[in-house]
């Protein structure tokens, strides 16, 4: 159970800070895609994949004083803010657990939009179609977001350099 915790807090302690809740929940998916050992279940919902063990863990790790959570408001909304406090950064040097180096992967999420990031957690979350059939199903899902061909073909690039 806490190598799981352990895992998480070594995906915070690289990436430093992660500004907003759906962007956490498609990186640590992009990550899970790529190899990396998350073990976090996924289901499809209103923002693509979404992890309610995500969840629970990153609130149990803020109830533990490993995690922070900074709440802001922000346009009418509320945003949230989240770094590994000295706490947990002393408790998972203690613990033992190796986690491989993610630092390229988190930068090159780091440099896209949250829509972005969207796009291609929802594509990775249908990999099991082919490339028409994940893009018509985008399309159907995420009618909304209006994704361009453009769009598409930067994804395929990010999904393909990420993956390498």
């Amino acid at each position: 159970m806490l190598e799981d915790h352990a895992r998480l807090m070594a995906f915070f302690e690289q990436a430093q800070e992660v500004v907003g809740r759906k962007r956490l929940q498609k990186m640590v998916y992009i990550l899970k895609k790529c190899g990396f050992d998350f073990s976090e279940r996924y289901s499809f919902h209103f923002y693509g994949p979404y992890s309610e063990e995500l969840s629970t863990r990153i609130e149990e790790l803020c109830n533990l004083g490993f995690l922070d959570e900074a709440k802001e408001k922000e346009k009418g909304y509320y945003q949230y803010r989240y770094h590994l406090t000295d706490r947990g950064a002393g408790f998972l040097s203690e613990s033992g657990v190796t986690t491989p180096n993610m630092d390229s992967v988190i930068q090159k999420m780091d440099e896209q939009s949250s829509k972005f990031l969207e796009l291609v957690s929802t594509m990775l979350y249908f990999d099991n179609f082919s490339k028409e059939e994940i893009e018509d199903k985008v399309r159907t899902v995420k009618s909304q977001q209006n994704y361009t061909e453009a769009d598409f073909e930067e994804a395929w690039r990010f999904i393909s350099d990420m993956k390498h």
